[in-house]
């Protein structure tokens, strides 16, 4: 099956299941849907959709504002030790990325 396929899937149950079967109403909880959907743990990766893509968890606006002040004033503004910083955190996306994609493969040899 295609991941588009896959993804589709989820979408649309977690749509009949807290919007119903009336598809009219679908669009306006489709941004509630997808954001449930980009930010549920995925067993065939090993991880969320959200996390593979941004290479973090997601979190809700109070807890970036504070992260945010916390990393500018834990990096002091200093712009070489912030680009070090993204650097390893580049890494450890691209760690993570070859991780779901092996996850994805022992998964779908085990029917």
């Amino acid at each position: 099956m295609v991941q588009y396929e896959v993804s589709n899937r989820g979408l649309k149950r977690i749509l009949e299941r807290t919007v119903g079967e009336n598809r009219a109403s679908w669009s306006d909880k489709l941004d509630d849907a997808l954001w449930a959907f980009r930010t549920a743990y995925k067993t065939p990766i090993g991880c969320t959709p959200y996390k593979l893509v941004y290479g973090k968890a997601c979190h809700l606006p109070i807890e970036l504002e504070h992260k945010a002040y916390w990393a500018l004033k834990h990096t002091n503004f200093d712009i070489k030790t912030a680009g070090d910083h993204r650097k390893v955190q580049l890494n450890e996306l691209n760690e993570l990325r070859d991780h779901a994609y092996e996850n994805s493969l022992i998964y779908k040899e085990n029917p």
